[in-house]
């Protein structure tokens, strides 16, 4: 039996495809009052749970570019998208048919400029500016959850006037 499983496990792995790419935006912003970063949080169409906008490679689109498209689309936001990554992150999607796949996902930053009235997924998610730790208490993923936290301590103006932890 433990031939069994071992020649099950290595035709798994013969089998498995790598993750495929999707870009996201992380769309921040900056409080009038305290200049605290805000994360925007939306939730997916199909299971309601709490992401940022992201999406599939785009043809003659650099990854920067997918990502702040997403970000209208998805949100109605625009504004300024850096060119490079913020970080990434690794999650399972679930296709229409049911098959789950790996995505692995490159996360650019977008500094949030403007908000469109009008965008294409408009009405079909919920939409909402939190705290960047209430955003990664809200995301499923445990490493976009460390990346929300790293780029929120890194922006975060009262984040260096904060005492240090002490070290052990």
């Amino acid at each position: 039996m433990n031939f069994l499983h071992r020649l099950a496990s290595d035709v798994q792995l013969m089998l498995r495809r790598p993750a495929r790419m999707q870009y996201a935006a992380l769309c921040y912003r900056f409080t009038a009052k305290t200049k605290a970063p805000e994360i925007l949080v939306i939730t997916s169409r199909d299971t309601g749970r709490w992401v940022i906008p992201k999406g599939w490679p785009m043809q003659g689109k650099q990854a920067h570019e997918v990502a702040e498209r997403e970000a209208y689309e998805e949100a109605g936001v625009k504004g300024k998208v850096q060119r490079a990554a913020v970080g990434a992150y690794v999650y399972q999607k679930r296709m229409d048919h049911g098959l789950e796949i790996s995505c692995k996902v490159q996360v650019h930053a977008l500094e949030v400029e403007a908000f469109c009235k009008k965008f294409p997924e408009k009405g079909t998610r919920r939409l909402e500016w939190v705290d960047y730790k209430e955003a990664a208490k809200r995301v499923a993923e445990p490493s976009l959850k460390e990346l929300i936290l790293d780029f929120g301590k890194r922006v975060d103006p009262a984040a260096e006037q904060r005492p240090k932890e002490p070290s052990s």
